[in-house]
């Protein structure tokens, strides 16, 4: 079986190593003891067979990982933006990714620890392996989210909607594609009114506020079953489209950069590039989120990260 590593034992990356254990896609490592222990306790009640090992601050008991899932940092608390943890999560990201490199050179790293895009930039120009190994998880989030806002509106079972959101991860500047979503083949634009589809796309939006402001903090079912979603499209060689955080090189018009647009995960990682046929208005939106991403990255520096 393949070795999947989880760097944080808080909510997201606990929910993370479960959803991975509980569909047996990986033997883990990097989940805390006592999280551990209690997981592996779950084993005969759910009937899985994955081996799941706690350390703390000791890296080489991650050696040769597949995949490592980085969620370490600070989580938002209600009021916060994603942008305004750099400053400290910065520090322990790069930390996290160049001592994980160490002991697993060949890993695949997903980041899930925010803000995502920034984060996921830090990590390939600090490790400088090639791109196609650097995933931030934050537009698969961004998409369940997106497609339950849709199922919610339309009545309907969320497993029958399809739905994307490319762009930075944050509030302000995802894009939730709705003139591309559908519902069993039907536009959904078809099916709901303007007025309608542009609530669902605020909702989406500040999706991840509306949890920190209900809960206290940030949210973790969805993200850290995000994150196993693409680890499992990696280790499985899944070939899925997937909205990521990838390394952009001229696609979209934009380069030097980390955002989120769709891209085939299988067993390389990032195996292509998908580039939509944008329409005017969702190109001055992906701009205009670019824009936005290239400034959080510039602020790296000013915290001496890069």
């Amino acid at each position: 079986m393949s070795k999947v590593t989880v760097v944080g034992a808080g909510n997201v990356g606990a929910t993370c190593a479960n959803v991975l254990a509980f569909n047996e896609v990986a033997d883990e490592e990097g989940v805390s003891e006592g999280k551990a222990m209690d997981m592996m306790q779950t084993a005969q009640l759910l009937g899985f067979d994955t081996t799941i090992v706690g350390c703390t601050n000791d890296y080489e008991k991650t050696a040769n990982s597949d995949v490592v899932v980085i969620t370490s940092g600070i989580p938002r608390k209600p009021g916060m933006t994603r942008e305004e943890l750099i400053g400290v999560n910065a520090g322990i990201v790069k930390s996290v990714a160049q001592n994980i490199l160490k002991y697993s050179p060949n890993a695949i790293l997903v980041v899930i620890s925010n803000p995502m895009d920034t984060m996921t930039y830090l990590s390939l120009k600090s490790l400088g392996i090639p791109k196609n190994r650097i995933i931030g998880m934050g537009g698969a989030l961004d998409s369940s989210r997106f497609k339950y806002f849709l199922s919610q509106a339309l009545g309907c079972n969320a497993n029958e909607v399809e739905g994307m959101v490319i762009g930075g991860h944050g509030d302000t500047t995802m894009i939730p594609l709705a003139r591309l979503a559908t519902y069993k083949g039907q536009p959904v634009s078809t099916l709901l009114s303007a007025e309608k589809l542009d609530e669902v796309v605020a909702s989406t939006m500040v999706g991840g506020a509306t949890l920190t402001k209900l809960l206290g903090t940030s949210a973790w079912y969805a993200p850290g079953a995000a994150g196993a979603y693409v680890v499992e499209s990696i280790i499985h060689n899944q070939k899925k489209m997937v909205p990521c955080s990838v390394y952009l090189e001229g696609e979209y018009g934009e380069s030097d950069i980390c955002i989120g647009v769709p891209v085939i995960l299988g067993k390389n990682g990032i195996e292509k590039i998908v580039e939509l046929e944008l329409n005017a208005d969702e190109k001055a939106k992906f701009a205009a989120s670019a824009a936005a991403v290239h400034k959080t990255n510039a602020a790296l520096k000013e915290v001496g990260a890069l």
